[in-house]
């Protein structure tokens, strides 16, 4: 069944991003095409992963959403109301809504303050309907395992990487947010540390009831926690399924290079480097038609001239591409 770019967006979702468009200015009039056209949704209580390389404008996009980064066009949707109409105290406002947790986890908080101080900042700026911040401050404390005595008049010098980003998702929690986006949480972590985490964040959304946007590079990590999966390439969507789908059947010539490229996969897929070639071409000037092209073993003269939109291969699977497995 054809679709349009957005066609896929879903009724009564939570958030809704149609045709998001960010662009960079750099040097001699040129524009950097950070993200061309995203469309994508979350419904209340799902997990997006958000995967491609680095450079294909997935962290651009989380940011976008947040509204830390200029949209050029587009509509960025929250419980219905479009954060990018708004700007002053209306946007500030609406941002409230949702909390970020980036990449590292030491420099995402002040080492000059104590513990107590970090976590309940939001709630002190806000307010809350809360009884006791205090009780609730130490409760979400306990959710991420930092429930111990004397945590809270810590700094964070004191603390690993790994508690360290327990303390960034329990700032994030104190502010009951509807939508948590997640930019490379777990990248900068030990192996070990990244498990612990991965299995804490799936425990706080059942408890929680989060929605979440899990960004990242690493698909093993993606499919451990992510309800769907979005795959992009040079700010472009390639391919959107459910994640069972589409690490069992990847369509997308980019999405089957990715998935290859996991060491232990048990896929029958030829080696990556026999699916992918070259290197990811420039934002400055992206190939014309479909951007995955200057590097697709299957390209034709119509992904030259022509740009695929997504279409619906299998029930609720998405592929952009002229050619689909």
């Amino acid at each position: 069944m054809a679709g349009t770019g957005s066609g896929h967006l879903r009724e009564g979702s939570l958030l809704q991003v149609d045709e998001l468009v960010v662009e960079f200015p750099a040097r001699r009039k040129q524009v950097v095409h950070a993200v061309s056209g995203v469309s994508f949704d979350l419904v209340k209580g799902e997990t997006l992963g958000i995967v491609g390389e680095s450079g294909c404008g997935k962290t651009t996009t989380g940011r976008a959403v947040m509204r830390l980064e200029p949209v050029a066009s587009g509509t960025v949707r929250l419980n219905g109301v479009d954060l990018t109409a708004l700007d002053g105290e209306g946007l500030r406002q609406a941002r409230r809504a949702m909390q970020m947790i980036f990449q590292d986890p030491v420099s995402s908080l002040n080492p000059s303050r104590r513990v107590r101080d970090i976590v309940r900042e939001g709630v002190d700026i806000w307010g809350s309907e809360r009884p006791n911040v205090d009780d609730w401050v130490a409760e979400v404390l306990d959710s991420v395992g930092l429930g111990d005595e004397g945590v809270l008049d810590r700094r964070p010098h004191e603390f690993s990487g790994g508690q360290c980003q327990r303390i960034n998702i329990a700032r994030a929690l104190v502010m009951e947010p509807d939508v948590l986006i997640l930019d490379e949480p777990v990248s900068a972590l030990d192996v070990s540390v990244q498990a612990q985490i991965l299995n804490l964040l799936e425990g706080l959304k059942t408890k929680f009831g989060l929605t979440m946007m899990f960004i990242s590079h690493d698909l093993a990590v993606v499919k451990n926690i992510s309800d769907r999966v979005m795959v992009m390439y040079l700010g472009k969507v390639c391919e959107i399924a459910n994640t069972d789908d589409l690490y069992a059947d990847p369509t997308h010539p980019y999405s089957r290079a990715l998935l290859a490229s996991i060491p232990g996969h048990t896929l029958d897929l030829p080696p990556a480097n026999e699916l992918i070639s070259g290197e990811l071409p420039s934002p400055l000037d992206p190939p014309t038609g479909c951007r995955f092209r200057t590097r697709c073993p299957r390209a034709t003269e119509v992904c030259g001239t022509d740009e695929p939109v997504l279409v619906e291969v299998q029930a609720d699977h998405w592929v952009a591409c002229h050619h689909p497995e």
